[in-house]
């Protein structure tokens, strides 16, 4: 699993990047044809792990509840993201999967509640499945804010 880390730590970085270079407006636009935005997939994917690592392991996340809840599957961007925001997603970018890293190698993850995935229909049996489906998620969303990115034309 050290190199799939490995792996979140550089699109984390991707991520880093963006709520670092790019401006609230542009983090916050939605250009036509699209049904979120920057911020919102950053948000999402930050959020996605968590609830398929712990949630699903029954564990607190290390995310708040109303974080899930603005960024979890089915939800859109709900206005404009404040410079607190980004600044909270840019902590919680590279300390989530830290901590996930050290709660992996430190065997926290006993029991896992399986769960099928709408993308793929896939059904995550374990923690590690569910690290590597996360990554993978993120490698597609990351895809998405490439999109924005060229729509918006930065």
């Amino acid at each position: 699993m050290d190199f799939t880390f490995d792996v979140f730590v550089k699109t984390r970085g991707f991520f880093k990047a963006y709520l670092e270079e790019l401006s609230l407006e542009q983090l916050n636009a939605i250009p036509n044809g699209f049904n979120n935005n920057i911020i919102w997939n950053i948000g999402h994917s930050i959020v996605t792990e968590q609830i398929l690592v712990y949630k699903l392991s029954g564990l607190k996340p290390n995310v708040s509840e109303t974080l899930i809840e603005k960024y979890k599957k089915g939800t859109q961007p709900d206005g404009k993201a404040t410079q607190a925001e980004v600044d909270e997603l840019k902590a919680l970018a590279f300390s989530t999967i830290a901590q996930t890293q050290a709660d992996f190698g430190s065997k926290t993850f006993t029991t896992f509640n399986e769960y099928t995935l709408s993308t793929t229909g896939n059904t995550l049996t374990n923690v590690s499945q569910a690290i590597q489906f996360a990554l993978i998620h993120e490698g597609i969303h990351n895809g998405y804010i490439l999109a924005l990115l060229r729509a918006l034309k930065v």
